[in-house]
């Protein structure tokens, strides 16, 4: 398939800037005229990706500590968005993805980062090595919605 557009951007990994990765990823999207329910649906799991990989991919907030985002559209107007972090890793992709799974159960954390990517993006596929990181990659069609 033909890239039409991509970008490449690394942020720190700090809470504060999760607002402003799914906000650079929204208007990314904008050429693609989606629906603001599509907008939505992106913001959503951007924002979950970021903060699964702030929370659980390192220690402690520090400028150091990076999360990589990559964005293309193609096309049939597919938007793949990648977030990736350089941190721990998951040992067990398959049981960190189940519904209320979660690495910090003392935390208020509800253990469904992963679902709820699932449930606004049209695929997700996690790709984790221990010690060297996690890499989350979306897939979400748009003008795919009803409400177009």
């Amino acid at each position: 398939m033909t890239k039409l557009n991509s970008m490449k951007m690394y942020i720190p990994a700090r809470g504060k800037n999760e607002s402003f990765a799914r906000n650079v990823i929204a208007g990314f999207a904008v050429d693609c005229s989606p629906t603001v329910g599509e907008i939505g649906d992106i913001k959503t799991a951007v924002s979950e990706a970021v903060t699964n990989a702030v929370v659980h991919a390192y220690d402690s907030e520090d400028e150091r500590n990076l999360i990589e985002i990559a964005a293309d559209i193609d096309e049939d107007s597919v938007l793949t968005v990648s977030v990736r972090d350089f941190g721990r890793g998951i040992e067990d992709v398959e049981l960190a993805r189940q519904p209320f799974f979660t690495t910090k159960p003392g935390e208020e954390r509800s253990g469904m980062g992963f679902t709820m990517i699932e449930t606004f993006m049209d695929e997700m596929d996690v790709v984790s090595e221990p010690g060297k990181g996690t890499t989350v990659t979306m897939k979400k069609r748009i003008g795919g919605d009803a409400e177009r």
